[in-house]
């Protein structure tokens, strides 16, 4: 099957206009391509796929690599891709009619994003942005329209990474509502940590006042938060973070919120 791939290249098409790195430059990541297509086969997206369909859209998709700070499409451009995260972290946001940037999501290294618009052609309703050196994969709204009219699995793995972000977003709200400032910088770090139980240190993966924004704080409140997680063996150096007892810190995080207002 020959499918129909076209791409606009007309200034301000967004992400299909914007230049490519050269090869050997130093923008992005710099996976090598192999890399890349294995990171992408293991996405929510594509990684329950029949081989064939997987191939299909790889070999159509178009592999980018960004620098911290670049846009990778604007809010009300026209959706004319799902997007993959192949390294590094795009953040998600509004601009309110304040001028004030909301975080909406932030997403890294297998994550899907963009699936709802861009099988609608409408405008996106967010902007995205690298926040760190990242490389991401588009893939072509047409390419996987003809998919979907061959196989109706394509559309279901396309609803099942819509449900994810569904489900991110309630969580989000849950804890907005349900959680104090510090507990939620708590399960943050937690979520960051790579074992259960015991010490542990980790990384702030991207800066803090994004940090703040996608929890829905303010970053002099995010400040106020790691103060008040001393008193239960947190201790922020810089862009690290060193956890001395998971099990405390998980149960503060799961306390009864009226416990912690003055804590």
């Amino acid at each position: 099957m020959v499918y129909n791939c076209r791409l606009w290249h007309s200034v301000g098409q967004g992400w299909t206009n914007r230049a490519r790195a050269p090869a050997g430059s130093n923008r992005g990541i710099l996976l090598s391509h192999e890399a890349q297509k294995a990171i992408a086969r293991q996405s929510l997206l594509l990684r329950s796929l029949p081989e064939q369909h997987v191939e299909t859209l790889l070999s159509h998709a178009i592999w980018r690599q960004y620098d911290r700070g670049e846009t990778i499409f604007l809010q009300e451009e026209t959706a004319q891709a799902i997007h993959v995260v192949l390294a590094g972290w795009v953040k998600l946001f509004r601009m309110t009619p304040t001028g004030a940037e909301a975080v909406v999501s932030v997403f890294t290294r297998g994550d899907s994003f963009g699936e709802a618009v861009a099988l609608r052609n409408v405008p996106y309703p967010v902007s995205a942005e690298a926040v760190s050196a990242c490389d991401v994969m588009h893939i072509p709204s047409p390419i996987l329209i003809s998919l979907m009219k061959e196989d109706p699995e394509i559309g279901i793995s396309i609803l099942a990474a819509t449900f994810t972000h569904l489900h991110s977003l309630v969580a989000q709200l849950e804890q907005l509502k349900a959680q104090t400032g510090a507990q939620r910088v708590a399960e943050f770090l937690l979520n960051l940590c790579d074992t259960d139980a015991g010490e542990c240190e980790v990384s702030l993966p991207y800066d803090k006042m994004l940090i703040a924004g996608r929890l829905g704080m303010k970053p002099e409140s995010l400040s106020r938060a790691f103060s008040r997680l001393k008193a239960v063996g947190v201790k922020i150096n810089r862009n690290h973070a060193v956890i001395s007892d998971i099990a405390l810190l998980r149960d503060y995080a799961e306390s009864d919120p009226a416990e912690n207002w003055g804590r």
